[in-house]
């Protein structure tokens, strides 16, 4: 007998309503009701932003950890991040400790808000053993070059008298001196490895401020001021550090965490699709040969979705290994046609009719339920359905 046919389920998060994880449990369950005799293979993807931690986990095993944490303003937030099984590295996302679904909407305020957070995840990392960091850059509320994480795990920021600053963006106005003599000791034995597919710069016009800030609260008043903090901070942090990586590609991520990152803790910067890929063991999964299909999906397809954004990622890759591939969306944007150049077979919207996006995703798991089904028919209709 033929082996049977293998389906890859490789989503990215429908942010705001169906997590990767969710979306894979979905389509496995509709699909072994319809396409008894397939395979289904899940590997939830994430690309360094929301949905990492639980995507790894899922895919390469481990375990799941909460931390109640400071939050982006200031307040206690619960947050998770993964112990992988060697008990030495683990997964944070800094967006589950500082990242903008954490604001609510009226309340950006881009001078007070830290990463203060996302230090208090390494510290309970580096507590429980670890001493590998993968850390996520994706999502922030915040523009402080990830200084607040770097409060929380020693780094001093002190005003003209000397006097110690509070963890806030404002802050970084006022620095006149940074002090390391404190900062954790366990870091200069740890690797850390940020994820992220950002390639902006620090400063700029293509810069943290400048590109991401919007999305934050930062006005036109408030963008220069802001520039000026993170120029501030850069001179002093290039000054005691002997490093400069203003310009490196991938600085400006996570509202310059990934330059505070690079030059105080000695981080390495990697796609982040590329780190979850192979921490989830999806290049191995593609190099079986087994593959028949390949469905992915995320929140908006549109133009964007090809350049670089993880849907456009898994389409290369599947392209490369001729398996074709289908995509779901919440919505096809303008552009969307683009990702057919890249060996998309269909792409579909999972909403059937009009409908408010506050119903869309609201429902968005019946919605992708109900298209997984058609698709399950369709493919019944083909050598998938000739397999006992």
């Amino acid at each position: 007998m033929s082996e049977a046919p293998a389906i890859l389920i490789a989503p990215d998060s429908f942010k705001g309503s169906i997590s990767a994880v969710r979306f894979c449990e979905i389509a496995e369950r509709v699909f072994a009701e319809h396409l008894p005799g397939v395979e289904v293979i899940s590997r939830p993807m994430a690309d360094g932003g929301e949905g990492t931690v639980e995507a790894v986990i899922r895919g390469a095993g481990g375990s799941l950890h909460t931390e109640r944490v400071t939050g982006p303003l200031g307040e206690p937030v619960e947050a998770r991040w993964g112990l992988l099984p060697d008990r030495r590295t683990a997964v944070i996302e800094m967006a589950a400790a500082s990242g903008l679904p954490l604001v609510p909407e009226g309340r950006k305020d881009p001078l007070r808000a830290t990463s203060y957070g996302t230090g208090e995840l390494i510290r309970a990392a580096l507590d429980a053993g670890a001493r590998r960091l993968i850390v996520g850059l994706g999502g922030s509320a915040t523009n402080d070059a990830g200084a607040g994480a770097l409060q929380a795990l020693g780094l001093k920021l002190l005003d003209g008298s000397g006097a110690p600053l509070p963890p806030q963006a404002r802050s970084l106005l006022k620095v006149a001196r940074i002090d390391a003599s404190e900062l954790d000791p366990r870091l200069a034995e740890t690797e850390v490895l940020l994820a992220s597919d950002v390639t902006n710069v620090l400063l700029g016009p293509n810069g943290a401020t400048a590109v991401y800030g919007p999305q934050k609260g930062v006005d036109a008043e408030l963008q220069p001021v802001l520039e000026e903090a993170l120029a501030r901070f850069a001179r002093l942090t290039v000054a005691a550090t002997g490093t400069d990586h203003r310009e490196t590609p991938g600085a400006g991520a996570a509202g310059g965490m990934g330059f505070g990152f690079l030059s105080w803790l000695g981080a390495e910067l990697r796609s982040g699709f590329e780190v979850v890929a192979d921490l989830v063991g999806l290049p191995e999964v593609f190099e079986s040969g087994r593959l028949r299909l390949v469905v992915t999906g995320e929140g908006a397809i549109n133009d964007q979705s090809a350049q670089g954004k993880l849907v456009g990622r898994i389409a290369l890759l599947s392209w490369a290994h001729g398996v074709p591939v289908i995509a779901l969306a919440g919505a096809l944007q303008p552009g969307y046609e683009g990702l057919y150049a890249q060996g998309v077979a269909s792409m579909q919207s999972i909403v059937p009719r009009p409908m408010s996006l506050h119903e869309a995703m609201r429902d968005a798991g019946d919605l992708l339920a109900a298209r997984v089904r058609d698709l399950a028919h369709a493919l019944q209709a083909t050598a998938f359905g000739a397999w006992p």
